[in-house]
């Protein structure tokens, strides 16, 4: 007799974030359609997390499916260096069209921590190219930019870096601009570029949320404040759009909600809708021109075996297609009011706190007594609550959110809604 797919899974997978002997069984999904995922048992679940934060048009879309399908036909892959293709020529030229300020270049890599892994050696190169080496990146308290190693060193210090600290390369540490703090942040940036200037390649930030750090939102202000005073002092800018990038903040892209644009914007995630692996880190002609040379000492020496895989950059294309259409930016104004509303209700229990919103991305705290953070006891009964009710959440430790699907019901909001009102710990 064949054995379920949980079973056979625990013999031979491992899974990501993930500690195996305290995780009990892992559901096996066999089919997703819109915002609901079916296991193999026919139970369903509200994908309320948008599965880690990529699936933005709902799962197994028609139009994506034949668009990966009709690529697969034609051209599966073939090596980025010393070839093109119209896939990631049609992509890079969508792209630029809607990304903000004055981007010029699109790079290819597989995911975000590439992508962020890019634009850090991007900027750190692009000094180097021009004759005056900076090695310092100004960085965010509680940011979260990936799992590779020049990603884990612009992230916060940590749980996750803990093991590979004495690896990480230091940087100069911004603190988090929380609403009691919003100005002794940007003092705090002034002071870093004062006592550091001439050693400062560039400032990472995630603009308005942090993600994996807890769904930490800052106003609009503090961003525009903080890209305003590096382009005075003449200091590159990255923009992490991996998670805000592609409607999630209410915007095209977080950093739409401000007059100063990036050097280097970091992409994945919603890239594809969620149907390939793709990263892209997109930069302004300025800095392509200080790789732009007959010294071959000035090469961008980077690159991966599936750069500008044609699979992934033709969903991509599709999925940006749908995202630019009426009807998507409907649904994601939809869901940044239903949130809103639901909000403002009376209906959470009191221990939800910090309650907040930006764009179709909603959080909450469970406070009941324990410090904050990533291992609180409180979330794994908020999960295996969750689940038991036909939802998909992945609380970051106290703290609760909801990313779903643009294509997510009415109906099935509520129903996400009413699980999380109806936690009692």
């Amino acid at each position: 007799m064949m054995k379920n797919l949980s079973t056979r899974d625990s013999n031979v997978i491992w899974h990501p974030y993930t500690q195996a002997k305290l995780a009990g069984e892992t559901p096996g999904i066999v089919r997703g359609s819109g915002a609901i995922l079916e296991d193999e048992n026919g139970n369903q679940y509200i994908d309320a997390i948008s599965s880690w934060w990529v699936n933005i048009h709902g799962h197994a879309h028609p139009l994506l499916a034949e668009s990966l399908a009709r690529q697969a036909s034609t051209l599966e892959h073939v090596i980025f260096a010393g070839f093109t293709h119209e896939p990631a020529v049609q992509l890079a030229e969508k792209l630029l069209e809607v990304l903000p300020g004055r981007q010029s270049k699109i790079f290819y890599s597989d995911n975000g921590s590439t992508a962020v892994e890019v634009a850090v050696k991007m900027a750190l190169q692009y000094w180097k190219n021009k004759g005056r080496a900076r090695n310092k990146i100004i960085a965010l308290e509680h940011a979260y930019h990936g799992d590779t190693f020049g990603a884990m060193s612009v992230s916060a210090r940590g749980l996750f870096t803990d093991p590979f600290s004495g690896l990480l390369f230091d940087v100069l540490r911004l603190p988090f601009p929380d609403a009691a703090n919003r100005d002794q942040s940007i003092q705090a940036l002034k002071k870093i570029i004062h006592d550091h200037k001439d050693e400062i390649a560039a400032l990472i930030v995630e603009p308005l949320v942090l993600g994996a750090g807890g769904m930490l939102m800052y106003d609009k202000s503090v961003l525009e404040n903080w890209f305003q005073v590096c382009r005075d002092n003449g200091i590159l800018i990255m923009a992490d759009e991996v998670m805000t990038g592609f409607g999630r903040t209410g915007t095209l892209f977080a950093c739409d909600q401000v007059e100063s644009t990036p050097d280097i914007i970091c992409l994945s995630k919603g890239l594809t809708g969620g149907m390939m692996p793709l990263g892209a880190t997109s930069c302004t002609q300025e800095i392509f021109d200080a790789f732009y040379s007959e010294d071959r000492g000035k090469t961008f020496f980077h690159g991966h075996s599936y750069t500008a895989n044609p699979l992934a950059c033709a969903v991509a294309s599709t999925s940006l297609e749908l995202l630019l259409k009426k009807e998507c930016q409907q649904q994601i104004a939809r869901i940044e009011k239903r949130h809103q509303e639901f909000l403002q209700s009376n209906r959470l229990p009191v221990n939800f706190q910090n309650r907040r919103h930006t764009g179709t991305i909603l959080a909450l705290d469970w406070h009941s007594g324990e410090e904050d953070s990533y291992l609180h006891p409180i979330r794994d009964r908020l999960y295996q609550h969750c689940i038991q009710h036909g939802v998909l959440l992945r609380p970051l430790g106290n703290t609760v959110y909801v990313l779903p699907p643009y294509c997510i019901t009415d109906d099935q909001l509520d129903k996400v809604y009413e699980v999380i009102s109806n936690f009692n710990s």
